[in-house]
C-alpha cells in the first residue's frame, strides 16, 4: 500500500470522531459539491443516506460558503494543481490551470472539494475520503487506495467532464428539504 494509500485509510479510521457542535468546525467536514451536476446531487443524497449522524454538512461550489472558504477562483470551479504527490492542499491556497478548466458550468473536472479541518481534498482524493469518512461498511472504499492516485484522477475527470451528459444538469442548485436543511450551507 502507498503512503497516500495509508493516510487516507488511516484518515478513514479517524471518521468518527465528534468533538464539537459548530456546523463549520472540525467535526464537520464540508463537501462542496456542483450543485447543478446530477451526479454530483445523487451522490449528495447518498451521502445524507448514509451518514446518519450528520458528521458533514454540504454545500455548492456556486454558493457563499464556497467563496468565502475556498476563493473566488475555486468557487466558479477554477481546477488546481495543488500538492504534487497527493493533489491536496492546504486550506486559502489556490492555482487555476486555466479559465474553463473546473468550470461547474462548463462540465469541467471539479464537481466535488473535500475539506476536513485545514486540509482540502480533491478529485478521486474527495470522493474516497468522504465516502470512508462514513464509517462501516463505507471503509471499504479505502481499499480503491491501491490504485494509483493519476489513475484513480483520470477516471475521475473523464466521469467528472462528461457529468452533464451522462446524468444530467439542473437548472438552478439542489434546494434541501427542510429535514435536510440544517446539513447544507448557503
Amino acid at each position: 500500500m502507498n503512503d497516500s494509500a495509508h493516510s487516507g485509510a488511516e484518515r478513514a479510521g479517524h471518521a468518527d470522531r465528534d468533538d464539537h457542535q459548530d456546523l463549520t468546525g472540525p467535526s464537520h467536514p464540508i463537501l462542496f459539491f456542483d450543485g447543478v451536476c446530477g451526479l454530483c446531487n445523487r451522490f449528495v443524497d447518498l451521502m445524507l443516506r448514509a451518514d446518519r449522524r450528520g458528521r458533514y454538512r454540504y454545500a455548492p461550489l456556486q454558493g457563499e460558503t464556497a467563496q468565502r472558504l475556498l476563493g473566488p477562483q475555486d468557487q466558479a470551479g477554477g481546477l488546481s494543481t495543488g500538492n504534487r504527490e497527493t493533489g491536496d492542499r492546504p486550506l486559502g491556497s489556490s492555482q487555476v490551470s486555466g479559465p474553463q478548466a473546473g468550470d461547474p458550468q462548463a462540465g469541467g473536472p471539479q464537481s466535488f472539494i473535500f475539506l476536513e479541518k485545514d486540509k482540502r481534498y480533491e478529485q478521486s482524493n474527495a470522493v474516497l475520503l468522504a465516502l470512508s469518512g462514513l464509517g462501516g461498511v463505507w471503509r471499504l472504499i479505502s481499499l480503491l487506495y491501491v490504485f494509483p492516485r493519476p489513475l484513480r484522477d483520470f477516471v475521475y475527470r473523464i466521469v467528472a467532464r462528461n457529468r452533464y451528459r451522462w446524468f444530467g444538469r439542473r437548472d438552478e442548485c439542489r434546494l434541501p428539504t427542510p429535514e435536510e436543511r440544517d446539513r447544507f450551507l448557503p
